[in-house]
């Protein structure tokens, strides 16, 4: 029987190879006006590329990251906690430091904004709703969770103990998590962990070989926009996508990628059994790896989940941690990516 959630190719393999001599997708993020993403090692593995809003005019964007190698984790800031809206952020498998660009990729064009981290970069979002300050979150192979202000000062939260990269954040309740709490997910263990504010650290799932973990946004769908979708690098090949109507059953729910698996899993809440559920709704059609979800309070800022529009609303997270919509190893052993 066909699972319910499927795939198309959002950016191409032709383009990417075309302006990267490389099309070995690793991360991918929604800046507002264009989407950025990273390629693995090989030609142009620290030189970011941008596309148009429509996956097309694949083109360099930045200068090259110094010393970044391997997966190189790419996400953009919200325009909270003191972030300018939509500057680009990176960070790779081979240091603790995670480098800013401007929207455009001239300004501050691969600028440090925070090193010395314990561990190597392994995942970045923003907070959206304010437990965390709206601060950035990164997490890192030694399995350790930090909170950075925009000033670029970087903060213990918790410490999981294993290479962390999926990372979300609840757009309300979720069974005991309450609204706004931190999950990431550890692929060499395959669980998912709620973090609160405080730094308390539960596990509430486990997803074999779990990459990114995301939150279905509650507001997902209803701007109409075709735009509107979950993506995901699909290493070595391309960028796909799945339109928002497959996934519109599943808001408020987790969604999570299986790197060894190519599976998307549900876990959603089971009010009576005072568990969570998981069930496979979608395979990807290769290895999954960074993961975003686009939303309308991001295509159209002041949607609520009602679909009334004001000025007031909040964004939600456009990285999954996909896919941070993330991209995880085995402990600190990083990666073993192969064709």
């Amino acid at each position: 029987m066909a699972l319910p959630v499927s795939f198309s190719t959002f950016v191409s393999t032709s383009d990417l190879s075309t302006a990267l001599a490389n099309n070995a997708t690793i991360g991918f993020a929604y800046a507002g006006n264009k989407f950025v993403g990273s390629v693995y090692y090989g030609s142009n593995n620290n030189q970011l590329y941008q596309t148009d809003l429509n996956g097309n005019n694949v083109a360099k964007f930045g200068n090259p990251i110094p010393g970044a190698s391997g997966e190189i984790y790419v996400t953009s800031s919200l325009g909270l906690g003191g972030f300018a809206s939509r500057d680009v952020f990176a960070g790779s498998q081979v240091a603790g430091t995670v480098y800013q660009f401007s929207n455009d990729g001239t300004t501050n064009p691969g600028s440090v904004f925070v090193s010395g981290l314990s561990g190597v970069v392994r995942g970045i979002a923003f907070g959206p709703y304010g437990p965390y300050g709206n601060d950035m979150i990164v997490t890192t192979s030694f399995g350790n969770v930090y909170r950075v202000n925009s000033a670029g000062v970087a903060t213990p939260l918790a410490s999981v103990g294993e290479d962390t990269e999926g990372l979300s954040f609840a757009p309300q309740a979720f069974g005991t998590i309450p609204a706004g709490t931190l999950v990431v997910a550890s692929e060499g263990s395959g669980n998912l962990r709620a973090i609160s504010p405080g730094g308390a650290v539960s596990i509430i799932a486990n997803v074999p070989s779990a990459e990114t973990v995301s939150f279905v946004p509650l507001k997902l769908g209803i701007s109409g926009n075709p735009l509107e979708g979950f993506y995901a690098a699909a290493y070595p090949y391309d960028v796909v996508k799945a339109d928002a109507s497959q996934i519109a059953s599943y808001i408020g729910d987790i969604v999570v990628t299986g790197e060894t698996t190519w599976n998307l899993t549900d876990i959603k809440w089971d009010g009576t059994t005072s568990s969570f559920v998981t069930s496979i709704i979608g395979q990807l059609p290769s290895q999954p790896e960074d993961g975003i979800f686009v939303t309308a309070a991001i295509l159209k800022p002041g949607c609520d989940a009602t679909n009334t529009c004001g000025s007031s609303s909040v964004p939600e997270p456009a990285t999954l941690s996909l896919m941070g919509l993330g991209l995880a190893g085995i402990g600190y052993n990083f990666r073993r990516k192969r064709a």
